[in-house]
């Protein structure tokens, strides 16, 4: 059995979500599939850390979490992620002054 952490203290849903359509994103993490990826086996990688890609949709998971649905450049793939999972990739950009 996977160790699967639950955050059951979070309730993202309270506030508005915290990135927008459209945004670009970074991945805080390396992700691999846990089985509900199509096409892919059990532990394939999906998004490595550091992958960018933009939020396509926005859902809800549990009533509690925001997932963010991102498509990544490189791979094309189309990822759902926790918010705790990215990072905007136009603020570093921003603060690197590029």
């Amino acid at each position: 059995m996977s160790k699967i952490v639950r955050d059951g203290w979070v309730v993202e849903l309270d506030g508005p979500p915290h990135f927008e359509y459209g945004q670009k994103v970074r991945s805080k993490f390396t992700v691999r599939n846990d089985g509900t990826f199509p096409g892919k086996d059990i532990g394939d990688v999906l998004v490595n850390k550091g992958d960018q890609g933009y939020v396509i949709s926005i859902g809800t998971f549990l009533q509690q979490y925001y997932i963010y649905g991102v498509e990544f450049i490189e791979s094309g793939f189309r990822v759902g992620m926790k918010r705790k999972e990215l990072e905007s990739a136009e603020l570093l950009v921003a603060a690197r002054g590029a």
